[in-house]
């Protein structure tokens, strides 16, 4: 959690704030077709609803008053990861800021996986 003062008082943001705005940040990008979780039972990678979307962010708070962001996400057989990832690092950082007010000082996205655009909601 995060702490920012204010001339009213304090403002706490939680974990889950900066999960969610993320998620939805990095699910409206064109060819992500999901956030990513890897379960520690069976080392698969799973595709999250979007009640879930926090379990595949993880949210580092920095000495220096900013955060860092590490997703992980699933894309769509066919496009260029790494123009996505751009995308998405750029629309995460833009949309974070707008809404928290924190600065980001970094985005990382790790791409668990890649699916053909016809799949379902299962990996």
């Amino acid at each position: 959690m995060i702490k920012l003062q204010s001339n009213k008082g304090e403002i706490s943001i939680s974990d889950a704030v900066f999960a969610n705005i993320t998620g939805n940040a990095a699910t409206n990008c064109f060819g992500v077709k999901g956030m990513a979780f890897r379960s520690m039972t069976d080392g698969l990678v799973h595709l999250l609803r979007k009640e879930a979307m926090s379990k595949g962010v993880q949210v580092i708070y920095n000495e220096d008053a900013t955060v860092s962001i590490r997703l992980h996400i699933i894309v769509e057989h066919g496009i260029n990861i790494t123009a996505v990832c751009r995308s998405i690092m750029s629309e995460v950082q833009y949309k974070v800021s707008k809404y928290t007010g924190v600065p980001v000082k970094s985005v990382d996205v790790c791409v668990d996986s890649v699916v053909s655009g016809s799949a379902g909601k299962g990996v």
